[in-house]
């Protein structure tokens, strides 16, 4: 068998509304972009939410949008992928990293309210492998704190306390305690890159809740200035007869998302809650097959909560990085694509460079060393689940 790790799940009815985008001469951002971003705000709850061309471009402008920049603090786990953090070193604020609780992939609550300032200005959880993230108790830390809170522009002034804003990159369509995420943290933000649950191929959004005081209007116009180098007006409003006349506000960003990108998203929003559902059927076979002591299973669903099961991050008792790294070797021998989720931030060169140090993250490299990300998407059949289950148990013995 050959199963890659993640390919995207792209049928004939994503093909069709890309070639309709393609023929109706309006191929950049436009109405369906526009409408894709309706059916997100309504899809999370959220008040409003506008599209862009990452989870990456949208951390950023939201970091701008905040008025967040030299002399801030902004925190993220050391356990995430770069772009959590590359935002905070893009704005110029100072990054802040804090280690995981032993044996789970959120940030050690003790440790992050100890790593708050009168600096501090945003707090952002990652929903890693699509698992929502406590965000009550992360909640309960900004008000204990809202004291040390020096807001610095508008938006800040009406939340506050300090942001919450959530790496949703993973989590679409997670839910915890009856809220979708989207609608739990101050912004979050959603990545449809290739590899995600739904995608744009590349491409992302942000989703706010409203802030009182604040027009959710204002915000999206916001945005749009943001991602579209400071234009007052998009291209498709200066298409019209004697309406190409516009200011450039400030020299702003280009990170729009294009009407081609929106068109698979359309369909692939259509068809979202069946590949979930999927994805948690394979899901439920991999916790069954892996419940005996040798493994650590990923909690995707609970009580008050279900994931949107992008990632399947098992743990192997027993092991370290390099046994590791033979077993994903022979997996792929097997002609199964495995993974690694993540590399701590610690452990690469740009955040050595910053002073930081993979001895003080000690947690996250534990939940790191034994780690295999599974093959878990929608284009799986039974018959394969079934052969990467059997094959790493013949080698994990």
């Amino acid at each position: 068998m050959n199963i890659p790790f993640s390919p995207p799940d792209i049928g004939e009815a994503e093909i069709a509304e890309v070639a309709d985008t393609l023929r109706s001469g309006w191929i950049t951002t436009g109405p369906k972009t526009k409408k894709f971003e309706k059916l997100i705000k309504e899809y999370t709850g959220a008040a409003g939410c506008a599209c862009l061309n990452s989870q990456t471009a949208c951390g950023e402008m939201t970091l701008r949008l905040l008025g967040v920049g030299e002399g801030d603090e902004v925190i993220v786990p050391a356990y995430t992928y770069t772009a959590t953090a590359s935002v905070v070193c893009h704005v110029g604020a100072t990054l802040k990293m804090v280690d995981v609780k032993p044996d789970t992939l959120e940030m050690d609550r003790e440790k992050l309210e100890a790593a708050v300032t009168d600096k501090t200005k945003v707090i952002i959880p990652v929903d890693v492998a699509g698992i929502m993230c406590d965000y009550d108790s992360i909640y309960e830390i900004v008000e204990r704190k809202k004291a040390l809170f020096t807001p610095e522009n508008d938006i800040q002034k009406a939340i506050g306390r300090i942001i919450v804003m959530a790496d949703g990159a993973h989590s679409l369509g997670a839910v915890r305690n009856g809220v979708k995420s989207g609608n739990r943290a101050d912004f979050t933000n959603f990545s449809f890159h290739a590899v995600k649950n739904l995608t744009t191929a590349e491409g992302g959004a942000v989703t706010w809740r409203h802030i009182d005081g604040i027009d959710d209007g204002e915000i999206y116009k916001k945005y749009m200035l943001l991602s579209l180098h400071g234009q007052t007006k998009d291209a498709l409003h200066k298409s019209g007869i004697g309406a190409w006349e516009y200011d450039i506000v400030e020299p702003y960003f280009k990170c729009n998302m294009t009407d081609i990108m929106a068109s698979v998203g359309l369909v692939q929003l259509s068809r979202y809650e069946g590949l979930l559902a999927r994805r948690q059927q394979i899901i439920a076979k991999y916790n069954a097959a892996f419940s005996d002591d040798r493994f650590i299973t990923p909690a995707h669903r609970g009580e008050n909560f279900c994931s949107s099961g992008h990632l399947y991050l098992l743990r192997i008792k027993g092991i370290d990085h390099q046994k590791r790294c033979e077993i994903i070797n022979i997996m792929g021998e097997k002609g199964i694509a495995c993974n690694v989720h993540y590399k701590p931030l610690p452990l690469l060169s740009a955040y050595k460079k910053r002073g930081f140090d993979i001895a003080n993250y000690p947690e996250s490299y534990k939940m790191y060393e034994n780690e295999i990300s599974l093959p878990l998407h929608t284009l799986l059949t039974d018959e394969q689940v079934d052969y990467i289950i059997s094959s790493l148990k013949e080698i994990v013995k």
